[in-house]
């Protein structure tokens, strides 16, 4: 099963059953193509943890090393747009796409052990991590490079971990052309051992999301752009990007 979280005529917030061009909620089919229906991000994460160079031609293509342990770093909740969003680009910034497959969790996680994981997760959606390059390659602290407003595009829904195969694909296109392709099973280090590294150090809440990685192929977004995110069992997140004038 897939859930969406929607703002439903009347302004309520509802979660319920994803079809795709619809959500079933409280007994009542919402289209979600009708004006006066929004399709919301399908939760609502105090934290999303993301992991850098989780595949290794990515890492090849920024010329950095694999590492040893996971890279980790947080987007703030001021991060997340939902599906259909146009994401403001910050003036005079190079912002990359990045397509992740995005952990949901589902219960407060602490100390987990890797053979533990699955009772933690609640399902996987997909994310954009949008990548301000210009002041992230200059800086170790990446609250430029990561963290600006709109930067996790997150969506269109959470699917139930049974429907994500274990060697998934990870898609990503931008008006149509597609730029990243990989799969799951290319992960450097998967999703159990991700969530024991990551709740090693801090808690995870019903609802925050851990961000795996993005293949090989990230590449500038521009005005206008529109950006698709495909990950096998979960759906497509699209999003735009509009430049903020200087």
């Amino acid at each position: 099963m897939r859930h969406a979280r929607i703002r439903d005529p009347a302004g309520t917030v509802r979660t319920g059953v994803y079809h795709g061009d619809s959500v079933v909620a409280a007994g009542r089919e919402y289209d979600l193509s009708a004006a006066d229906v929004d399709l919301l991000a399908p939760c609502e994460p105090e934290k999303i943890v993301c992991v850098g160079r989780n595949y290794v031609a990515h890492a090849e293509e920024r010329s950095e090393a694999v590492p040893d342990r996971p890279l980790l770093f947080l987007k703030p909740p001021n991060c997340v747009a939902s599906p259909g969003a146009t994401v403001p680009l910050p003036a005079g910034k190079t912002i990359e796409h990045e397509a992740e497959l995005a952990v949901v969790i589902g219960r407060e996680a602490r100390n987990v052990a890797a053979s533990d994981a699955a009772d933690y997760v609640a399902g996987y959606t997909c994310l954009d991590d949008l990548s301000n390059r210009d002041d992230q390659d200059r800086e170790t602290n990446w609250v430029r490079g990561k963290a600006f407003d709109g930067a996790a595009p997150l969506g269109p829904c959470v699917a139930d971990p049974e429907h994500v195969p274990a060697d998934a694909a990870v898609e990503l296109r931008v008006n149509g052309d597609r730029r990243q392709s990989g799969s799951r099973d290319q992960f450097v280090f998967s999703v159990p051992a991700l969530l024991a590294e990551v709740t090693s150090y801090l808690t995870l809440s019903p609802g925050d999301v851990i961000s795996t990685g993005t293949p090989a192929g990230v590449a500038p977004v521009t005005d206008g752009d529109t950006v698709a995110v495909d990950v096998e069992g979960v759906g497509t997140l699209e999003h735009g990007v509009a430049r903020v004038d200087d």
